[in-house]
């Protein structure tokens, strides 16, 4: 593509609103910014910026502009990351993402696998939001629950995180501990902010008790455990992680009914690479080992 200079120059001065700032992402003078952008306002025959004391705004032409060179800026970072991970050698970047609440379960593994492979670069990612694995955000995730995937991904199962229902000691102190679900009256309880949760525990703890009994809510796993950890009511807390801590009481033990799955998910262009494959047979391997999991 002959003007695909300009383009790409539309699209940075779109995206950052001055000449200045996008000379500087593209490595140019300005000046050559300015000629990129008269030229190709000239060739399409349209406005594509205002321009403005604080710098430039696109128009409905520059902003029809800027979403066909997003598009293409993605599709190349999806290649260029095909590419690097089609080396033989175990080396360079891998980038795992997962769930938040499971790094004290993941990070040995990676840490583990570096020592193995120390030419590996890690970079480990959790955000509430689903990494695009075809837009090549990541090598690897993590995923709860058995939701759909893309086509081209690649799935298969890693473990089942068992879960229980505690309370902390202080919390037994001053409310006692309920026998059953018939004893939950008066009791205060810990459960997730999202009512949507794909969690199967806290959809069930939402159907069990009366909305007035939740007294504290959170959205991170971690933040949640914690407040039952503080006495702030009975909650979920996964057995790994029960087992260790003297200072809580099992209220209700585990049920295969509020089991997570785990499940891998890779994209398949990476799926048979060599630093791929070698990054999954070292974590199901590890998984093998992992108390309280199934």
């Amino acid at each position: 593509m002959d003007n695909w200079d300009e383009i790409r120059t539309a699209f940075q001065v779109a995206r950052l609103g001055t000449v200045s700032g996008a000379a500087e992402v593209l490595g140019v003078h300005h000046a050559t910014v300015i000629r990129h952008i008269d030229a190709l306002e000239k060739r399409l025959g349209s406005k594509l910026f205002q321009r403005h004391a604080r710098g430039y705004t696109a128009t409905e032409a520059g902003r029809d502009l800027l979403a066909v060179a997003q598009t293409t800026e993605e599709q190349f970072a999806h290649l260029a990351s095909r590419i690097k991970g089609q080396g033989e050698t175990v080396s360079g970047e891998l980038v795992v993402t997962s769930i938040s609440g499971i790094s004290d379960l993941l990070t040995p593994v990676m840490v583990s696998f570096q020592q193995a492979w120390p030419d590996v670069r890690v970079r480990f990612l959790t955000d509430m939001r689903v990494f695009r694995l075809d837009y090549g955000e990541a090598h690897v995730a993590i995923r709860a629950g058995t939701g759909a995937e893309e086509p081209d991904n690649v799935v298969q199962p890693l473990a089942r995180i068992k879960a229980g229902l505690y309370a902390s000691q202080s919390y037994v102190d001053r409310f006692g501990k309920p026998a059953s679900e018939a004893d939950f009256a008066g009791h205060r309880f810990v459960c997730s902010d999202n009512e949507t949760t794909r969690a199967p525990f806290h959809r069930w703890l939402r159907a069990t008790v009366q909305p007035d009994q939740i007294a504290y809510l959170a959205t991170e796993a971690v933040a949640l455990e914690d407040a039952v950890r503080r006495g702030a009511g009975i909650g979920f807390v996964s057995s790994f992680r029960a087992a260790d801590e003297p200072g809580l009481v099992e209220v209700l033990a585990p049920r295969a009914e509020w089991e997570a799955p785990l499940r891998i998910v890779t994209h398949v262009d990476l799926h048979r690479t060599r630093k791929v494959q070698a990054f999954l047979t070292h974590l199901k391997d590890a998984a093998k080992s992992w108390k309280f999991c199934g």
